[in-house]
């Protein structure tokens, strides 16, 4: 069991890339917030097509608000790793050319998934990993390959086992730094979770491996909880569990970065993250978005609050 567990905060690019387009200015104001959270991670943003997904469009334009974040923390503030995704070698261009070393590349275990989400199999998905690797490695930064529909695929169903550590080694020796496994459509539970760690580490065991779920089914938590238990470190959560894949029906929201940091917290397990600024950047979230996330906890409220906020 891990003393202490890092938590990726994804609500700025899985969290809004399936609402209505808000402005950089409100993508200021969450970026401001999740920044006074004590996160150490935050994913700011994709460079993907606006045309497929227009939530993203001003990707450039987010990267240079998290510049001036940086610029204007604190001296002697912990650092925060801020990442864009991509999903191709131009996408990744125009993150190394904003400023961004960190890259996110997404390949779908699942054939069906892999072609709604980017128009090819997951084969020609996974050779250019090689490229983007390369790219990220020339600029001096890394590669982090997140595996989608890793348990299983809207499309076609359970993913083997089998297929996702071979593609999580394939990817490994094209050059990926980091792996995260992710839980799509919300259909992990803690048992498959545990049973496929097991074999992903099998094929790569020198290589870090995270876990993003999703509470579309109410296990979200739950499977959190397990991947920690078997020894993972490193965890994605979206503030006030907003977010989703457009590209996967029923794929709803992510686990709710308060709800985690609340149940790893009291466990005695370290994160890092301030409670209170949690939940104030949670209700942030839902009001620059327009409607409620799916945090159990911003409703309830914290210890030192009661109850949440009133919800019309």
């Amino acid at each position: 069991m891990p003393t202490a567990v890092d938590i990726r905060e994804v609500g700025p690019r899985d969290g809004l890339q399936i609402e209505a387009p808000i402005s950089t200015a409100a993508k200021r104001q969450l970026l401001q917030a999740l920044a006074r959270t004590g996160v150490r991670r935050i994913e700011a943003t994709a460079f993907v097509s606006p045309t497929a997904v227009p939530a993203m469009a001003d990707a450039a334009a987010v990267a240079e608000v998290v510049q001036e974040i940086d610029a204007g923390r604190a001296a002697g503030s912990p650092p925060i790793s801020w990442s864009a995704l991509v999903p191709n070698l131009a996408g990744a261009r125009r993150a190394l050319a904003a400023g961004f070393t960190e890259l996110e590349y997404v390949v779908s275990a699942a054939d069906g998934h892999s072609l709604a989400n980017v128009r090819r199999p997951t084969a020609d998905a996974l050779a250019a990993v090689a490229e983007v690797a390369a790219a990220a490695h020339e600029a001096g930064g890394r590669c982090e390959v997140i595996v989608a529909t890793a348990w299983d695929c809207p499309f076609d169903g359970r993913t083997p086992v089998v297929r996702t550590a071979e593609l999580c080694a394939r990817a490994v020796e094209l050059g990926a730094d980091r792996l995260c496994l992710g839980d799509t459509i919300g259909t992990a539970t803690p048992g498959r979770v545990i049973d496929l760690l097991d074999a992903v580490r099998a094929a790569v065991p020198a290589v870090d491996v995270g876990a993003h779920f999703h509470n579309t089914r109410g296990a979200g938590l739950a499977c959190a909880w397990a991947a920690v238990t078997a020894g993972v470190t490193s965890l994605d959560a979206s503030t006030g569990g907003l977010g989703g894949c457009p590209f996967a029906p029923g794929a709803s929201g992510n686990i709710a970065t308060e709800e985690l940091a609340l149940l790893l917290g009291d466990s005695g397990v370290d994160t890092g993250i301030d409670l209170d600024a949690a939940l104030a950047a949670a209700g942030l979230a839902e009001e620059l978005v327009g409607h409620p996330g799916s945090s159990n906890l911003l409703r309830a409220g914290g210890r030192s609050r009661p109850r949440g906020r009133p919800r019309s």
